[in-house]
This record gives C-alpha cells, sequence and structure tokens, in this order.
C-alpha cells in the first residue's frame, strides 16, 4: 500500500486532488481509483474526513439497527467477482454474538460484523445531486457492505443517524490490520472420506454443511470434489448465464447469495432482464442487480444437501483460491419441499455442462 502521510493536512490535501483527478480523466469507480492509487478503498474514503466523510463509531450492529428509519434504500454487497445490489427497507433486525439479522420483504442480510473495522458516513456529488452512503469495511481497509440512499429515501433521518453515531475523534488515519493467513487444505489422503459420506447422507438442514467441514478438515471445493456423485456434479464453469437466461424465460423465483466474509446478502424471487456485456453477467431488474464476472468463476458445481424437508439443490460458483462468488437456489422457505421448477431447472444444466464438454 501507499506510504501516504494521512495525518498530515497538506499531504492529505494533494493526496485528495490526485484522487479527483485520476477518477475524473479516467472514469474509476471508487475502488478502483483506490487500487490505481496503491491504497486500501478505506484510506481512500478516509482522506476526506472533514471534507465530505464523516467516521463513524464502531458500533457497526447499532447502527444497523437504526437503519430501518432510512426508509427505501439500496444496499451492496460485493466480492472480487461479483457485486450484489438490491433495493428495499430494513425490517426486522436482530443480533446474537458476532452475527446480526437482517429479515424483510426484500433486504436480507446475514452480518458477521466480528470482521468490521471502519464505517463512515460519505456525500458524494454525482449528476443526480447528492449521493449519501453508510460505508463499511474490514480491517484490511477491504469494503463490507454499503448502504445508499434513494430520493425517496428519509434524508432527514440519515442526517439524524450520520449526527448520533459520529465519532468524537474524525481522524483520516486508520489502523490497518492484515489478513488472518488461509491455512492450507489437509490432504484427501488425510480426509475420512467414508465418515464423510455418511455425515453428509446425515444432514438434516443445509445450515449443517459448514460444520460438516470444520468436522472433517475440509476446503469447500476440496468436500464438493470428494462428496459422492449423486450428492454433487460438477458444471460448466460458463453455467450461471445458462440458469440466470432460463430463469428468467421461465420465471422461477431463485435466490441469489452472493458473500464476502464480512456479509452475505441475498435476493428472493424471479429475474427478468439478463444481459451480458463483455465479461460481466448482468441481472438488470428494477429492484435487484447483479454483476458477476463469468471470467473469474474457476468451477462451477451442482450441489444437493439432505434436509427434513427433502432435498435442497444449489448452484454454487467458485474462483480459482477455492473461495464462494455466488450461490444459487431455488426460492423455499423452511418446512417447504424445493421447487420442481428449479428441479427442472438445475437438471437442464447438467445437460449443458455435458454438451460444454462433448
Amino acid at each position: 500500500m501507499n506510504s501516504v502521510d494521512f495525518s498530515n493536512d497538506q499531504a492529505r490535501a494533494q493526496w485528495r486532488e490526485s484522487w479527483l483527478a485520476l477518477k475524473a480523466a479516467q472514469k474509476l469507480r471508487q475502488r478502483e481509483a483506490a487500487a490505481a492509487m496503491q491504497v486500501s478503498e478505506a484510506q481512500a474514503v478516509a482522506a476526506f474526513v472533514g471534507v465530505n466523510v464523516v467516521r463513524l463509531k464502531p458500533d457497526f450492529m447499532g447502527l444497523i439497527a437504526q437503519m430501518p428509519s432510512l426508509g427505501p434504500v439500496m444496499t451492496l454487497t460485493r466480492n472480487e467477482a461479483a457485486v450484489h445490489e438490491k433495493d428495499g427497507t430494513f425490517e426486522t433486525v436482530s443480533a446474537q454474538g458476532h452475527v446480526g439479522l437482517v429479515l424483510g420483504a426484500d433486504i436480507d442480510l446475514r452480518v458477521f460484523h466480528r470482521s468490521w473495522a471502519f464505517a463512515f458516513a460519505v456525500r458524494d456529488a454525482s449528476p443526480n445531486g447528492e449521493m449519501k452512503s453508510f460505508q463499511f469495511y474490514n480491517g484490511q481497509g477491504e469494503a463490507v457492505f454499503k448502504v445508499y440512499l434513494r430520493p425517496h429515501s428519509d434524508h432527514a433521518a440519515f442526517d439524524a443517524l450520520v449526527a448520533q453515531w459520529a465519532d468524537p475523534v474524525q481522524s483520516s488515519v486508520l489502523a490497518l490490520t492484515s489478513a488472518e493467513p488461509t491455512q492450507p487444505a489437509r490432504e484427501d489422503a488425510a480426509i475420512d472420506v467414508a465418515g464423510f459420506h455418511a455425515a453428509w447422507d446425515a444432514m438434516q438442514d443445509t445450515h449443517d454443511f459448514f460444520p460438516l467441514l470444520r468436522k472433517f478438515g475440509l476446503a469447500r471445493t476440496q468436500a464438493l470434489r470428494l462428496a459422492e456423485p449423486r450428492y454433487v456434479t460438477r458444471l460448466a464453469d460458463d453455467v450461471v448465464e445458462a440458469l440466470l437466461v432460463e430463469a428468467a424465460r421461465t420465471q422461477v423465483p431463485i435466490m441469489v447469495f452472493v458473500g464476502n466474509p464480512g456479509m452475505i446478502q441475498i435476493h428472493t424471487g424471479t429475474v427478468t432482464n439478463v444481459r451480458t456485456l463483455g465479461t460481466w453477467v448482468n441481472v438488470l431488474d428494477e429492484r435487484f442487480n447483479l454483476h458477476l464476472r463469468a471470467d473469474l468463476v474457476a468451477s462451477a458445481w451442482l450441489v444437493r444437501k439432505p434436509t427434513c424437508d427433502g432435498i435442497v439443490t444449489s448452484v454454487e460458483l467458485f474462483d480459482a483460491q477455492g473461495e464462494n462468488i455466488a450461490m444459487l437456489f431455488g426460492a423455499r422457505k423452511p418446512g417447504a419441499p424445493e421447487l420442481a421448477s428449479w428441479r427442472e431447472l438445475v437438471d437442464s444444466l447438467v445437460t449443458y455442462a455435458e454438451a460444454v464438454a462433448a
């Protein structure tokens, strides 16, 4: 990262000028401009504290719990390969330990706020007027979650929350931390594959899968490789476009999960306007946008998990490092069986994968 001294007012002012000039000249987004300037995105935002940015107290769930006061907003969660944008209103907010839960008709979030480190209120000039947002970052300065106001949001509530949650020390200096090193996967030969198969077969809920991985010391893609073929099928890497196009054509309601270590954001419903532009596969619907870089999908899998409601089927996408990019399910509620129309759709993807392989 760049060694700019953000505690020096003059150096910070000069850096801001360079940043704004770069963004304007190359039409870069905030994240892209930060990378070009060799700073974290959080550092780039913090450089504007006292100008158009307010640093907020690090009581993250306390602030999230008051988001319903904003009315209709757009929430954004992303990882390296996918961006998930959802319009709606915060409804029920709760927290237990280091996990928060936001449930509602449109805004559906799983909040892993233990990894959150910095929060800001941002007012940016745009061609359509001032754009207001709350932005949250992890200890490495990477964006975890953002909430953008719409014209019909409650802007007075935004101003009130900023005043209430402003940190007493409005510093541009961030104490960044290094990411925890990734633990290497165990060798396949060291895995109790028979025990793993039996545990998979005994699952009663999709949420049993993560404890199962920990119990047997498995990386996620390693588990998919070692699973019984009746539960897991390798799909074509480019399958997501075919899946979304078919879901739009048939209007099968789906669930689209996109996340990072600090947040998972979920869309439930139909998709309609699917467009591929270069390497990006996009859903451009009125209240839901998905932008997914198909060229970063290194593996795609059809995964079947036993539950007390029957088999639940997902399509799961991973990058070259084995990190999850997105997961797609048929829309369902606990206690209800999986949609037959979703199963028909995903079964067609196996045929698609076979045709691609041939």
